[in-house]
Formats: C-alpha cells, structure tokens, sequence
C-alpha cells in the first residue's frame, strides 16, 4: 500500500521516466536468461544421456564435433578453457562468426602466438547443441598435431563440454557418456571411489601423492589432462626433486611449440586408494611454463597414460570425480626405449605384386601418378601413408645404430608398415627389453636395414 500511494504523488513527467526504466530493467531481465545460456550445451529434454563412440590415439580422446556445419574431429583436452581451432585446410571451409584478432599463450618454448576469436558459432556433438559457442582459431600452419597421432586433428575442446554435464568416459570400451547433472543419479560400485577435485580458472585439480624414493609420500596437487598423452609430470622445486636415474627427451608439443624435459619414473603414485607402482613420470623444462600466467598452484599434472587406466566419471558441477580401474590398470607403462619419433609425412603407393600359385604377396616400393589400380589381377597399387622418423634422442639404440630423422620407415621386423597404424610401429619399435630390433628404411632412394637391441633406460 505504501508503494501505491507514493508512485501517486510521482510528477507526469517522473512517471514517464520510471516507466522507461522499469521498461529497460524488463528489458535487461529478459534478456539476463538468454546471455547466461549462451555458450551452453545442452542435450535434448526426452534423452537420458548422450553416448559417443571415441577414439584412443596415443592416450588421448579423439571425438567427431560439428562446428558450423562442418563435421571435425576434435581431442577432448580437460587441460584446454576455451576451444581452439588449428590444422584448417581448403576442404574444411568453416564460416566463423563475429571474429576478432588476438593472442594466445600457450605451452612451448616459442611465444605467445596470434590468433582470432570468434563468438556465437554453432557446436554439435551428436544430439548435444551448444549455438552461441565462443572458440580460438591458430593460423599457424605449423601448429599440427595430426602427422604425430596418424589421423587429421582439428582442434581442442574441454571445459565447455565438462562444465555442462557429468560425463562418464569408459576408457575400456572406448565409450563416452554425457548426462544431464539435473537429472543424473550416482550408482553405487564397490571397486569404484569418489574423490573431490577443484575447479580453478576453468580447469579441474585433483590431490595425490608420490613417492619418489625412500618409500616417503610427498602430497601434490596436479591438473587433471586428458589432452595430455604422457603419465605424470612433475615440478621441481624445493620438495619434489628429479631422480636421480633419468634421460633428456623431447615430451611433446604445446601451441607455443616443442616441450623438452627429462623422463623418470616414480617408485609410486597415490590417488585415493589406488597405488600404481613404477610410474612414468617427466620433469618438463620449465621455461616450457614462462608464458602461463597461472599455473593454479599446481604440482604438475596426471595426462592420458594414468587416466586411461580407470573408467572415470567427471563430475565438475559437484566439483567430484569417480575412478573404477579398468583392463588397463596393471599395464607396463609405455617408454620409448627404442629413442625414434614417428610421423605422418604425406602418401606414397605401395605396389604388391601376388603369385597366384600359393597366394605369397611380394611387396615392392614404387611411386605412380595419383591413380589406384590393379594390374592383371597379379599386382595391386594402394596409396598408404608414409611414416618418417621425424626426431631420434641421441645415445639411444635406435640412434647408435645410425637411423637419421628423414629415414622413410618401409618395415620393422620383416613387417611392411604400411599395413599398421602410427601408433601399432611405434610399439613395434619400443616392445620389449632386450629384444634385437630390425628396421629396414629409405634413404636418398635406398634402402637401408639397421638393427639394434632395446635396453632398459633406467640401469
């Protein structure tokens, strides 16, 4: 009643203007909803849950994400806030919207590097939309991780898919499920626990342990990375301290270019109550770092080859996640004892030549016009990729034996490779300990065998 009798003695012209102004806070209201659900995904209100069929390249998630129409494929980086594009070709053809030039950091030993951004661009993942998504774009041409992982790479994408659903990664079936966390109900499992984890600038820590030696646990704080292929890397400092049974190698490579380090192992990681023993582990360089601004108090962070070893629920909503150890649980951890980099460097045909008396296939090496072709039913020309050692670590026996980067790689162990992917040659390459090694390779129009034996890196 006070508030009537008061808007009475308002003048003619105060009731026009607090018209107009509660008009314009109707306005802003109204609009409040719509800005807040902008850069959302959401899944369809009759569906349970989306589930995706995904990829395992070299420890990391590979998915197929729609962006503009255009069907891409996409790693899913917990380690990424906003999604970046890269590796665009003439056949992708993508209109972004509302695009702007900026720059972006990243890890490497390089600098900070130009990029667009580019806001209110239409996202899909099977039934999930997301129609006001925010995302970078690298011009680079050099930022390509596709010939390192054998199949195209588009991009990253990370926090915007995790911050909207519980998402379920089956790292066992190759499966991954998104929930909608409204409606999503936790299903007691014994072999499963459930752990808290923090969200800091858009990306999730998780509390474990190490133990570096003398059977002392050392408390860590470490980036959850599924956009990372290795186990466990670590930062020197004060309490954590590099073993002393390690070997410099080259760790990967960030936006900002190459990442250099040093590789060990740990006696032992705790997360929760699961122990796994004898641990990869690398101690980046961390000039690697001098371009992150926040590195959210961080020890270091888990990445591909530890995660893949539970199935995993995601929970960043609740700020929790849940580990349930899979088949992959007590596998050796994977070290490139061998000392080579593999990757893609464009095709080359392949000529096969068939005896038809007992079915023995003939494998000879030749280069045709861009043309597939089988010739009197005897021989088959295919195009494959060629797969070239694109860095050797120097003193490894891959290295001592004389292999060079270049070496185009035809075969390993009298297998053709052309019949395998990137990744099955490189455990071909790095099977087993003690096991002589035998690779036959193209060199300035030759052909060249080499042999060597694997030995362990830590003796």
């Amino acid at each position: 009643m006070r508030k009537s009798r008061n808007l009475k003695k308002v003048s003619p012209l105060g009731k026009v203007m607090l018209r107009n102004i509660l008009h314009t806070v109707l306005i802003v209201l109204f609009m409040l909803p719509i800005a807040m659900q902008g850069q959302q995904f959401s899944i369809p209100y009759n569906v349970k849950y989306e589930k995706l069929n995904f990829e395992l390249i070299n420890n990391l998630i590979v998915i197929p994400l729609e962006v503009n129409g255009t069907q891409l494929s996409f790693v899913l980086d917990s380690g990424v806030s906003t999604p970046i594009l890269f590796n665009l070709t003439d056949q992708d053809s993508i209109q972004l919207r509302n695009v702007s030039e900026i720059t972006i950091n990243g890890l490497g030993d390089g600098e900070a590097i130009s990029a667009l951004s580019s806001t209110g661009n239409f996202f899909r993942l099977g039934s999930m939309k997301n129609p006001s998504q925010k995302l970078f774009v690298v011009m680079d041409a050099n930022i390509n991780f596709s010939p390192s992982l054998g199949i195209p790479i588009h991009g990253i994408i990370g926090y915007d898919l995790f911050k909207d659903f519980i998402v379920d990664v089956n790292y066992g079936t190759k499966t991954i499920k998104f929930f909608d966390p409204e409606s999503y109900v936790y299903k007691p499992h014994r072999k499963a626990q459930t752990l808290d984890i923090s969200l800091v600038a858009r990306k999730a820590y998780l509390n474990a342990s190490i133990d570096l030696k003398d059977n002392s646990e050392l408390k860590v704080k470490m980036l959850l990375d599924t956009g990372s292929s290795d186990a466990i890397w670590l930062f020197e400092d004060e309490r954590i301290k590099l073993p002393e049974k390690y070997y410099e190698d080259f760790l990967g490579k960030g936006l900002a270019g190459d990442i250099y380090g040093k590789r060990t192992k740990v006696n032992r990681i705790k997360i929760g109550t699961f122990d796994l023993e004898d641990a990869k582990a690398a101690f980046p360089d961390m000039l690697t770092f001098n371009a992150i601004k926040d590195l959210g108090n961080r020890n270091g962070s888990l990445g591909g080859e530890i995660l893949k070893r539970f199935n995993i629920i995601f929970d960043y909503p609740n700020e929790k996640i849940t580990l349930r150890k899979n088949a992959n649980f007590k596998k050796p951890f994977h070290y490139n004892i061998s000392g080579i980099d593999l990757q893609h460097a464009g095709m080359r045909y392949v000529s096969e030549r068939i005896a038809s008396t007992n079915g023995v296939v003939y494998n000879e090496e030749r280069t045709y016009g861009d043309v597939q072709i089988i010739l009197q039913n005897a021989t088959k020309i295919s195009l494959v990729p060629e797969i070239v050692v694109s860095a050797i670590r120097a003193g490894s026996p891959a290295h001592s034996a004389g292999l060079m980067e270049g070496d185009i790689i035809l075969a390993v162990n009298g297998k053709r490779i052309h019949r395998y992917k990137l990744q099955e040659v490189m455990q071909m390459l790095n099977d087993n300990q003690g096991k002589r090694v035998k690779v036959l390779v193209e060199r300035y129009n030759r052909d060249l065998l080499f042999s060597f034996v694997l030995k362990d890196l830590f003796k």
